[in-house]
């Protein structure tokens, strides 16, 4: 075929729409189409590759049969064997990158040229399992870059003529300049995407020349977020932004930073040129163009709204939302950091009393009252913090303020009176005059500092505080140090007594007055401490209650108890069981569901559990309370209400309790052959549970004296030293058969 004939061929892939349209595939295939004709070739394939030949890449493979396939990791990889479409890919696990360094220096590689054909060996099976006698393989490049390779074999022996040749490597040039343009498009199309995409992003993005200082591109977010007019930043110094504006020093050290290719990120409290504030978080990336300039992209966008709220969430984290002071988890934190000072606690008595007559809205009202006092009292004596630590509890930490100890003394004297007179004084609360009822509690931080929890201490004091008659505020002193430190060494010994089983329990009797029978029995725990003997629950209870640990300790007396009352039942022995549950264990949530499994493990009769709990306690939460007490009168369990008399009494309250019997306190009992008052008010007692029909039990009968009085005033049952004490097991059931014999 003459030149004429290959020009005309070259027109027809130059003038093709594929070709002037960038469309690599379909041109490949034209040039395959048409080089296979002419040249009568067996095979005719592209190769392309799509990353640089010294990197692992892909190969798209065009054959002259119009298919289009894919290979992958060309240097040290293999080629899909295309042959089931009458493909030419030469399949291989590595091509040597000698091959592409004859391609980039010649362009071309001839297999029958002596030179050049060491090059092919490599493909020496594929050529001899698809009987090739000759190929050249041609580069297309752009730039001097190898971007594919046009590949044209034959199976019969056929001889490359320069002008042939030529004529391939025009073809080859027709592909790199389709690839070329292809490129053109998808780069000017990706340009176009990436520029209206950023327009388009909330984000703030920019280019800044960090050469020159200048901002090259900013797209319209900035303008929305700082008011700043897009020309007065684009094309201008970057001193002109917020961030520098009234720090320029900072442009530098980032410049310096990101010309040491380090990432620039953070968060930072700006101003606007009018002067209202925003929190911008930033991220800034260093990069160099092909031309050596150094830029750095930046993207930021307003975290206002994320501060604002994490601001917001650290404030209900860290304050009391009702008084707006701080809450226990702050004031633990700034406790625990201070190592000298003075530390105030202030508890409201009387405020659960208060708050259930006169309704949650005074009681809050109260509570914000004495808020404001304190608040006032902290900013004059310098308070490095006030919080409330509990539902009517605040605490107060105070620096040092003088460095002679009689004077600092003295000066606490005055101050923390000054505080309670200030706190009691009446205040109108909802249009009522009311007068607080404060105790306080004062601790000098350095005194226990490495022993005990300050917090710990002033709460010991605040029970001191809260017994004297006049003034309640107490400071913590040695005698309560002491005292302090003793029930520090009960509460640890507790911890090895739960788990060592020292505990035991004892049975107190309960004598019917009307037919002198027995006819039950009050629990009550001793403690077979390894060191101090046995210990009686006055010695440790409190302890126990305080530290938590009364939960577990009542559980194992509950159980104990209702086992012991099985194997009573079992032997007819009709009586029944007593059991004091502390406030705690009454209010943990789980003694419902702790009474049932006891009551159905150990078949419990009806009536015959009684579970004791003081009125004060029970007042605690009196909704709670009431619903409990009904959900365990449904199980057939009975409650006693222990020490009745010396509590806080409610009429209102008390009948809406399952009641099933009062408890008279002993200190009624023992003096009523001496004191008119006492049998006064025990008549009066029973009279009251005779109008409600509840059942009677005097504690604390040590006289034959008491008991006439007792029996002929109609009290149903009594306990006491008179009858017996809280004895063993053992001795009880001894006890009640010589009783029931004789």
């Amino acid at each position: 075929m003459n030149r004429k004939e290959q020009q005309h061929l070259l027109e027809l892939i130059v003038n093709s729409s594929a070709k002037q349209q960038g469309n690599f595939s379909e041109t490949s295939e034209m040039v395959c189409q048409l080089l296979r004709e002419y040249f009568d070739a067996s095979f005719v394939s592209v190769w392309l590759l799509t990353n640089s030949i010294d990197d692992t890449h892909t190969i798209d493979a065009t054959n002259s049969d119009g298919f289009y396939v894919c290979a992958h990791n060309l240097v040290a990889s293999n080629i899909a064997d295309p042959l089931s479409h009458n493909a030419s890919l030469r399949q291989t696990s590595i091509i040597e990158p000698q091959f592409f360094t004859e391609l980039r220096l010649h362009r071309f590689i001839l297999s029958s040229d002596v030179h050049q054909k060491n090059l092919i060996q490599q493909f020496a099976s594929y050529y001899e399992h698809h009987n090739i006698n000759t190929s050249i393989d041609i580069a297309i490049r752009i730039n001097g870059h190898i971007e594919g390779v046009l590949s044209i074999e034959h199976c019969q022996a056929h001889k490359w003529l320069k002008a042939d040749i030529q004529f391939a490597v025009q073809c080859a040039d027709q592909l790199a300049l389709t690839l070329a343009t292809r490129y053109t498009y998808d780069s000017n199309e990706q340009i176009y995407l990436l520029r209206n995409a950023t327009e388009q992003s909330e984000h703030v993005v920019m280019l800044v020349n960090t050469d020159s200082k200048i901002v090259e591109y900013v797209n319209g977010a900035h303008e929305k977020m700082t008011g700043l007019a897009r020309e007065t930043i684009e094309h201008q110094s970057a001193l002109n932004l917020d961030i520098f504006r009234s720090n320029p020093q900072l442009l530098d050290v980032i410049v310096n930073k990101l010309h040491n290719k380090e990432i620039v990120k953070g968060n930072i409290k700006l101003s606007r040129t009018d002067e209202s504030e925003y929190w911008l978080n930033y991220h800034i990336t260093p990069f160099v163009t092909e031309l050596g300039k150094h830029y750095a992209l930046v993207s930021s966008y307003d975290n206002s709204s994320e501060y604002l709220h994490k601001a917001e969430l650290e404030h209900l984290a860290w304050h009391c939302s009702l008084t707006g002071l701080h809450n226990r988890s702050y004031f633990t934190q700034q406790l625990d950091r201070a190592i000298d000072g003075t530390l105030i606690l202030v508890d409201l008595m009387g405020f659960k009393r208060f708050n259930d007559t006169h309704g949650h809205d005074q009681g809050d009202a109260l509570l914000i009252e004495v808020a404001r006092r304190l608040k006032h009292f902290s900013l004059s004596a310098n308070a490095i913090d006030v919080a409330r630590v509990g539902s009517d509890e605040y605490a107060i930490l105070l620096p040092i303020n003088s460095a002679n100890a009689d004077d600092f003394f003295a000066e606490q004297e005055q101050m923390v009176k000054r505080l309670y007179l200030s706190l009691v004084a009446p205040a109108i609360i909802l249009r009522e005059k009311v007068s607080p009822k404060p105790a306080i509690a004062v601790v000098d931080i350095k005194s226990v500092a490495g022993m005990f929890s300050p917090l710990s201490c002033a709460d010991i004091t605040l029970q001191y505080a809260k017994s004297k008659s006049e003034m309640h505020y107490q400071f913590f002193n040695a005698d309560l140090l002491d005292a302090f430190t003793s029930n520090a060494e009960i509460e640890r010994d507790l911890q090895h007594a739960i788990k060592g089983r020292e505990f035991e329990l004892y049975y107190q009797p309960l004598m019917d007055l009307q037919t002198n029978q027995y006819i039950g029995a009050e629990a009550l725990i001793r403690w077979h401490h390894p060191k101090k003997g046995v210990l009686y629950p006055g010695s440790f209870i409190d302890i126990a209650e305080q530290s938590g640990m009364i939960n577990p300790i009542g559980e194992w007396v509950l159980e104990t108890a209702c086992k012991q009352l099985n194997l009573w039942q079992h032997k007819n022995v009709d009586i029944a069981m007593h059991v004091n549950v502390a406030a705690r264990q009454f209010f943990s949530g789980n003694l419902y569901e702790q009474v049932w499994r006891l009551v159905t493990r150990y078949r419990i009769k009806p009536k015959t559990l009684i579970l004791e709990i003081t009125e004060t306690e029970l007042m605690g939460d009196i909704r709670y309370a009431i619903n409990l007490c009904h959900e365990l009168a449904e199980l057939g369990v009975g409650l006693a209400i222990d020490d009745f008399g010396t509590g806080y009494s409610s009429m209102k309250y008390l009948k809406q309790f399952p009641i099933s019997k009062l408890k008279i306190d002993r200190s009624f009992i023992m003096d009523i052959s001496s004191s008119r008052e006492s049998r006064e008010i025990v008549s009066a007692i029973i009279a009251m549970a005779k109008a409600l029909n509840i059942s009677l039990t005097a504690e604390g009968v040590e006289t034959r004296e008491q008991e006439e009085f007792l029996s002929l005033s109609a009290c149903h049952h009594a306990q006491g030293y008179l009858y017996s004490p809280a004895i063993r097991v053992n001795e009880f059931a001894q006890f009640i058969d010589k009783h029931s014999t004789r």
